[in-house]
């Protein structure tokens, strides 16, 4: 297991990853437990181990399960989460037509409903989330062609 001493949003954690088994940790944040699944298996703990200015955490309000946004190979304009919180509500589907400004979805942050705008005109080509997924900062959560 290793230790970490992170900020995020300005808020000081301890953080302990332990690496478990194929794609799934346990992230202890401030001593409670957040199950951890990612998209690829973890090759060796010194591959999972990031540097403690580049770590990303679930947020403490959060549910139990980070969404790990995996790259997307698609090319086209992002829509990223602005904070980390709770999917609420997607209110577009692959394939709509949107103009930049355009709700996306409803992410929920410190008890607070936040709408997701489309970032550019274009139709949606890719959705990487869906409802009551726990996103972070900077997570894809569409991507616009």
């Amino acid at each position: 297991m290793k230790d970490y001493k992170i900020k995020i949003n300005g808020n000081e954690y301890n953080v302990q990853i332990d690496p478990g088994e194929d794609n799934k940790l346990d992230v202890f944040v401030d001593g409670k437990v957040f199950h951890v699944e990612l998209d690829k298996p973890v090759a060796a703990p010194k591959q999972f181990a990031p540097k403690a200015a580049t770590i990303s955490a679930p947020s403490v309000a959060a549910p139990t399960t980070a969404a790990a946004a995996a790259p997307s190979g698609a090319s086209g304009e992002k829509v990223v989460s602005p904070l980390p919180g709770v999917i609420l509500d997607i209110a577009v589907k692959e394939g709509d037509t949107v103009k930049r400004g355009d709700k996306v979805c409803i992410l929920e942050a410190m008890k607070m409903e936040n709408v997701i705008e489309a970032t550019a005109d274009g139709v949606i080509k890719e959705i990487k989330v869906k409802k009551s997924d726990s996103v972070l900062e900077g997570d894809v959560i569409a991507v616009i062609g």
